[in-house]
């Protein structure tokens, strides 16, 4: 299997899927929103963008099989699976506010082989195949140097699960606010993860989060040379709902370290 060529293919299906979303929102009616769960939205157009990535994915890979947030296919887990999400950054969308992004990896016996990750806003299109290191609109990116958390920007991202997560985020404020060089909170997480690619951020977390939130852009993340962990400091796995993303420094251990007294409230 060409990972290069397949990548290549990936990100056109991404870019297209991306400039439908881009073409729905100026046009996005709010009355059209569902709430799957408090806070957490769904609307048309992440329905009609995943059944366009279906389409278009069958057509490149017809043995692989699919895992989607919004279940416009049926899940079906095969050795080759894509693993989508069709709008991360719903909320985002639907306020009119950056970022927000398509999602789509291909895994093999749930280990990512390649990611695939489109930004709307920014038209910037971050991917990585297995091997191949990382890359940003043809650049290749790189994850930061920076190994002091005092001059670290730290993305913490807001989970609906507030009840469970807010112990440890007032402990990361309470931690870091005046520490860091400082907090930013993005809204996506497959764009936190890119960011943490790209250098843009030095380290990222989140709990409570699915595979397509973070299959394509934890790939990106290692093939920019990045560390990426569960809570516990342990492989990312594919049924895991909490990671660490870093550039790979001692600010990593710094955070699971602040995390782990709260970790029951979280596992």
């Amino acid at each position: 299997m060409n990972l290069e060529h397949i990548t290549s293919e990936v990100c056109k299906i991404a870019t297209e899927g991306g400039h439908f979303l881009a073409k729905e929102r100026k046009v996005f009616q709010r009355n059209r929103v569902e709430e799957k769960n408090a806070h957490d939205y769904v609307s048309y157009v992440d329905k009609e963008t995943e059944k366009l990535l279906v389409k278009k994915l069958s057509a490149l890979l017809p043995e692989a099989g699919f895992v989607t947030e919004e279940e416009t296919i049926k899940t079906e887990e095969k050795d080759y699976c894509w693993v989508i999400d069709p709008l991360d950054g719903t909320t985002n969308f639907i306020h009119d506010n950056a970022p927000y992004c398509v999602s789509i990896a291909l895994t093999y016996k749930s280990k990512p082989l390649v990611g695939v990750v489109y930004e709307v806003c920014r038209d910037e299109c971050f991917y990585a195949w297995k091997g191949g290191n990382a890359y940003l609109n043809g650049k290749q990116i790189s994850v930061s140097a920076t190994n002091d958390m005092n001059k670290a920007l730290v993305g913490l991202d807001l989970p609906y699960n507030d009840k469970e997560y807010k112990p440890l985020m007032n402990h990361f404020m309470d931690q870091l606010y005046g520490k860091a060089s400082s907090i930013r909170v993005n809204g996506s997480a497959a764009m936190s993860l890119c960011y943490v690619a790209a250098g843009r951020f030095d380290i990222w977390c989140e709990a409570f989060i699915n595979p397509w939130d973070f299959m394509a852009g934890a790939l990106i993340v290692e093939e920019a040379g990045g560390r990426i962990s569960n809570f516990e400091g342990q492989e990312l796995l594919f049924n895991n709902h909490h990671i660490v993303a870093s550039n790979n420094t001692v600010i990593h251990d710094e955070i699971l370290a602040l995390i782990q007294p709260f970790f029951s409230f979280i596992k």
